[in-house]
């Protein structure tokens, strides 16, 4: 029947654990998978990856290799995954030219191997990146959102989330003095091109994206998609799947689909999650059946989520133009806006949602659709988990001594460099993420708003890839 089905009730049943399987159960997993690709005549396996910026770097392997690659790994330059902007040797001082020159291994988690419904005879593996002699590479935004849900589980915690993600899906007309004219597809684009949205959504289940809503949203030729919730890591997989797939099943349709906007409305990628004990079986956010409130746990990691918003804004909105809806929510110019929370409130960075007692949830609406989904999943942990371990309640927190007297607690900076600024005065996330992490990532930011004025043009290309 369903072989996609087959292979994720085959995976692990712990999937936040870190422990690589038994060397058996590796040679009998691939010998599955080997099987189910001569049955469907699979001729190449991508192995892929995701770069700082949420965009999938991948090789293709032709399938005879499968085998051996599984087992050894894929190298790929170091650069692919760390820099899409080729810095000079001496434009990053701790980089030196032989670190960022050198391969790094891609190492498959088969249990994400999937068959991709929408390309010919190919499959697709999500990989963990490695340097050569086996170390994790620090910089992977993947290996930073399981340490974070290994350190949830070590607190006796488990997470289940799901991404809803804003787009822009364009028609391309045509090419006038060689300049491609987009224009917005049709508003109310489920109605309009049905097949296209039924090869999309049936395509991303087989794909491991499992959407649960579709719709038309506010702007022109932008649409909002949901997702089940899940456990661990497979939210952000999911939402790193359709992120890729999108793109392809849309050009199939002559469509061009993009989660960057030029034209000053937003896309929004906000993460709603849920904190539940290790077996999943309490959401232990939930205050009881019916009731409009947070348990105390769940107040503690929403007052995690207000004390660290300046320096985990920096990973939600990583770029200028996605940072520029946040200052609609203030009238006079600032240099930063109060992140409010509250019940059922759309408009709140942090939405909380009781419908019905089992779905107690937090919607992190700070994100934008153009983060990485791993980063945004690690810092959301990252900041609700230092919550819980110093019993943080946002009532206190105006009175909290520690915090620094130019930024106060739950404010976003509305400029992206004040915001790298709070996060490497931000200990906790430092610390949670790792020191590596966030130097290159600081690094790397300063290095594009530098950039920035010279090449608009780069800007407008980040559309065809984010």
């Amino acid at each position: 029947e369903n072989s996609s089905s087959l292979i994720a009730s085959s995976r692990e049943p712990d999937v936040n654990s870190l422990e690589s399987p038994t060397l058996l159960h590796l040679f009998s997993h691939i010998e599955f998978i080997k099987q189910q690709m001569a049955r469907d005549n699979v001729q190449f396996v991508r192995f892929e990856s995701i770069d700082l910026h949420g965009v999938s770097r991948s090789k293709n392997i032709p399938s005879r290799f499968f085998h051996e690659k599984a087992i050894h790994g894929v190298a790929m330059p170091r650069s692919y995954l760390e820099l899409t902007l080729n810095p000079r040797d001496n434009e990053l001082d701790f980089i030196n030219a032989t670190n960022f020159n050198c391969d790094i291994i891609l190492n498959p988690d088969l249990s994400t191997f999937r068959i991709l419904p929408w390309t010919e005879q190919t499959a697709r593996v999500i990989c963990d990146s490695f340097t050569v002699l086996g170390n994790p590479l620090m910089t992977s935004p993947r290996h930073i959102a399981k340490k974070q849900l290994s350190q949830l589980q070590d607190n006796g915690f488990s997470l289940q989330s799901a991404f809803t993600y804003e787009f822009c899906i364009y028609g391309i007309t045509e090419i006038v003095n060689s300049k491609t004219i987009s224009f917005p597809a049709a508003t109310i684009l489920n109605n309009h091109d049905q097949t296209f949205i039924q090869e999309l959504i049936e395509g991303m289940y087989y794909a491991g994206a499992n959407i649960e809503s579709f719709s038309s949203s506010s702007g022109p030729g932008q649409m909002e998609i949901t997702f089940h919730p899940v456990f661990g890591i497979d939210a952000a997989d999911s939402a790193f799947t359709f992120r890729t797939g999108i793109k392809e099943v849309a050009k199939k349709y002559n469509y061009v689909a993009s989660f960057f906007s030029e034209s000053g409305f937003y896309n929004s990628g906000a993460l709603s999650h849920s904190l539940w004990d290790l077996n999943g079986q309490k959401n232990v956010f939930s205050a009881g059946y019916g009731a409009e409130e947070l348990s105390d746990i769940g107040k503690n990691w929403l007052s995690g989520l207000l004390a660290h918003t300046a320096a985990i804004s920096c990973l939600m909105a990583p770029t200028t133009s996605c940072r520029k809806p946040y200052s609609k929510y203030s009238k006079e110019s600032k240099e930063t806006v109060n992140a409010k929370w509250a019940y059922n409130d759309n408009s709140c960075a942090f939405n909380v949602k009781c419908h019905g007692g089992k779905s107690t949830r937090i919607e992190n609406k700070l994100s934008s659709a153009t983060a990485n989904p791993y980063l945004v999943l690690a810092a959301t942990i990252a900041a609700g988990l230092d919550g819980i371990k110093r019993r943080l309640r946002y009532d206190d927190m105006l009175d909290e001594e520690n915090h620094t007297a130019d930024l106060k607690p739950s404010s976003v900076p509305l400029k992206l460099e004040d915001a790298l600024v709070a996060l490497e005065k931000d200990s906790c996330i430092k610390e949670a993420l790792g020191e590596t992490f966030i130097r290159y990532f600081v690094a790397m930011k300063h290095y594009e708003l530098e950039t920035e004025e010279m090449d608009s043009e780069r800007n407008k290309c980040l559309g065809y890839f984010i």
